[in-house]
């Protein structure tokens, strides 16, 4: 595959390249909405989900619409699985801070479009929303977290079940299996040898490397199909020309990172110092972190416009006003 990594050496981005399978990203938004490949789909879903997962069909969302940011960003699948369950892929290559809220509003969305006008709320759909994330969200030690609705008595801790009625018509026992189901997988966190099937998912994931004889299900379907050779000339320059600018785009975003952050805790420690309690130095770098944002978004414009990005592509990018670009 041609995996594009870059390195920050005296301010300046350079690029290895190697060669075997097709990344996941890309073939998700390319080859494994394709029916043939179901099957390597349907492995990956059924090893992180645990369960075995048939896929219906593909679906589109008003989400799914590709725009600026979705190119570079991130790409959504929407598939509906043989129970009629719904589940959301999003892969994502750059730090967004309220990545969180947008998982939420997606899911959220999703539901609201797949359920007619008329219809009665048992009609709603249970959605599995999975978060293919190639930067640190949030913080945590693991790779890979699972999150669900849970309904806890105050006073009894005791889990909120359904009635015997209910558990009939829905066929689950717990509230929480009605709600959805998030799944987020971090990863560069991942940083050691492939031991279960998910790990081998992982891996994969992150280097694009599938091991000679894979255990978990769908990836030795992978390795055949998402061979980079398979590839047409014309896809294999859309592979590469897409590479390069989400290499591109992350190396800029990083610099900017750095920039911004380390401007953020500098004034909050400033900030803390003033108010001179530890309560206040904490408060401090949050403020702080929060002026750095600014600071952060102009410093990746600022190398965005050296880089000869153009003005409105920049303005997509940062969310900064043309104003903003002005004054730079």
């Amino acid at each position: 595959m041609y995996n594009y990594d870059y390195y920050k050496t005296n301010k300046n981005f350079c690029f290895m390249k190697r060669e075997n399978f097709i990344r996941f990203d890309w073939a998700a938004k390319r080859l494994l909405r394709q029916k043939s490949n179901f099957v390597v789909l349907e492995g990956f879903l059924s090893t992180l989900l645990n369960e075995d997962i048939k896929i219906k069909r593909m679906l589109e969302s008003e989400s799914n619409q590709e725009t600026f940011d979705d190119k570079y960003n991130r790409v959504d699948m929407l598939a509906e699985d043989s129970k009629g369950e719904l589940i959301i892929i999003e892969i994502q290559n750059s730090r967004e801070l309220d990545y969180f809220h947008r998982m939420l509003y997606g899911a959220s969305k999703v539901i609201t479009e797949y359920i007619k006008r008329g219809e009665t709320f048992k009609n709603v759909k249970k959605v599995y929303s999975i978060h293919i994330l190639y930067f640190g969200l949030g913080q945590g030690k693991d790779y890979v977290y699972h999150g669900r609705t849970e309904f806890r008595g105050i006073h009894t801790n005791d889990v909120l079940k359904l009635s015997e009625h209910q558990r009939q018509q829905f066929a689950t026992e717990n509230v929480g299996d009605l709600f959805p189901e998030y799944y987020v997988l971090r990863v560069d966190e991942f940083d050691k040898k492939a031991v279960t099937p998910l790990d081998e998912w992982i891996a994969f994931l992150k280097t694009g490397d599938i091991p000679d004889k894979p255990k978990a299900k769908g990836l030795p379907e992978a390795r055949e199909n998402l061979l980079l050779g398979r590839l047409t000339k014309e896809e294999q320059r859309a592979y590469d020309k897409h590479y390069e600018a989400v290499s591109y785009q992350r190396g800029v975003i990083q610099t900017g990172l750095i920039e911004g952050h380390m401007d953020g805790l500098k004034e909050g420690k400033a900030l803390g110092r003033a108010e001179g309690i530890a309560e206040g130095r904490a408060e401090g770098i949050v403020e702080g972190r929060a002026e750095g944002k600014k600071e952060q978004s102009l410093s990746i414009a600022r190398n965005a416009l050296k880089m000869g990005m153009d003005k409105d592509a920049v303005i997509k990018l940062t969310g900064l006003s043309v104003d903003d670009l002005a004054d730079l």
